[in-house]
């Protein structure tokens, strides 16, 4: 893994996860234990309004902590009720906090590589909705990261279970003085609880 996000996850050890988030990150936990322990893979899609923020950055840190836990087998996707773009402040923060970010394309949803090790397959980062051809069919968990998707989607076609894991929005502080912050604070709240789900998965 690259040093700088090391140094980055180290940080992210000593972020503490309240009793009330741990109760609500269990059943993820649980639905990644009972794969691991069943020897099948694990898909996890995480779901939001745009695939534009909290999606992508709870794709890529869990995707990031697997492979710092060992946790083999694991294949994280993110989608939204509808196609945007991802936001280009995602990947600045994610740069800043150790990633090496790509950009692929020039149009208005453009693609990004983003790799956190040398050696490791790229995590492939777009804009799209939860069911494009690009994700899983089935068996894979939904993870519902804000409340108007998880609202608006009742039903998930495919997905084995249905999760609500919900983030307040950096958008909220969107070009104001706290921009820069807000984002570095949403996403390392993000790989924190992401850290505590892996760390707790017995391979």
């Amino acid at each position: 893994m690259y040093s700088r996000l090391n140094t980055t996850i180290e940080s992210i050890s000593e972020i503490a996860v309240s009793p009330e988030r741990k109760a609500i990150l269990q059943t993820l936990v649980d639905y990644i234990q009972a794969n691991v322990s069943a020897g099948k893979s694990i898909r996890l899609n995480f779901i939001c309004t745009h695939n534009s923020r909290r999606s992508h950055l709870s794709q890529i840190w869990a995707q990031t902590m697997a492979f710092h836990f060992g946790i083999k087998n694991v294949f994280c996707y993110s989608g939204g009720t509808e196609a945007t773009a991802m936001f280009p402040k995602v990947g600045e923060t994610l740069g800043n906090q150790g990633f090496e970010i790509q950009k692929l394309s020039q149009e208005s949803n453009p693609v990004y590589a983003v790799k956190f090790d040398e050696n490791e397959p790229t995590v492939i980062c777009f804009s799209k909705k939860f069911d494009d051809v690009f994700n899983p069919t089935s068996e894979f968990g939904a993870i519902m990261t804000c409340s108007s998707a998880d609202e608006g989607c009742p039903f998930i076609a495919g997905a084995d279970v249905r999760l609500p894991i919900r983030y307040d929005d950096p958008k909220a502080f969107d070009g104001t003085d706290l921009m820069n912050a807000k984002y570095a604070e949403r996403s390392l709240e993000i790989a924190a609880e992401m850290y505590y789900v892996f760390s707790t998965i017995k391979s």
